[in-house]
């Protein structure tokens, strides 16, 4: 969402964003109904941990255990996981954590199926899903943007994947494998509502093997 569309959804013109930024802070009459439309609490700060969440202390650095689900994310068409167990945890130094913007009470732990994120990820690799985070904005690109599509795991029809997703306009989403065997997969009206976003994958890490 941008600043325009913000402002206009809670105040009716584009200003309020604008104001904020040239440091016009707004009442509470705009503020608060603009923390309820971006999801964000009432107060001036990142989300606050709100979860129960095991804490870990080695070598004196704080470490929060975030649960592996026996899961598995298919990066091709799809993959029947049901309600998946725990069955671990890994444990992720909680500054690092909140370097990056993940709430260890929000995150996951799940595994990739399947070779269609190829080279950039390998059956079995594990990725680390941030569930606060289950919105994907739309982003214009200008012909010189040569960024890649930020990668999420999503429920599709039933099926769990993992794939980046574009989203140029409301009104069209467009599933994107690394993987150059595997044509992007165009969804509109009914298949966009069939779509849930499970969160955005914000780490992945793999064994190599030989």
């Amino acid at each position: 969402m941008s600043g325009r569309q913000a402002s206009l959804a809670v105040v009716g013109h584009d200003g309020l964003i604008r104001d904020i930024r040239a440091g016009r802070l707004p009442g509470l009459d705009k503020l608060l109904p603009l923390f309820d439309l971006l999801g964000l609490e009432s107060y001036f700060g990142p989300p606050r941990e709100t979860g129960v969440v095991e804490q870990v202390i080695l070598d004196g650095a704080d470490f929060s255990q975030i649960p592996l689900h026996e899961a598995y994310l298919a990066a091709g068409d799809g993959h029947l996981n049901g309600d998946a167990p725990v069955v671990g945890q890994l444990a992720f130094r909680k500054d690092w954590l909140k370097k990056i913007g993940v709430s260890p009470s929000k995150a996951v732990l799940a595994r990739v199926h399947g070779d269609s994120m190829q080279p950039t990820m390998q059956p079995d690799d594990l990725v680390m899903i941030d569930r606060a985070r289950n919105t994907v904005p739309v982003r214009a690109r200008t012909a010189n943007d040569r960024r890649p599509a930020t990668i999420y795991a999503l429920l599709h029809e039933g099926h769990a994947r993992i794939k980046r997703i574009e989203r140029p306009e409301e009104g069209l989403m467009m599933l994107v494998s690394d993987n150059p065997a595997y044509g992007p997969e165009i969804l509109t009206g009914s298949r966009i509502e069939a779509l849930n976003i499970i969160g955005k994958v914000m780490w992945w890490g793999h064994t190599n093997r030989e």
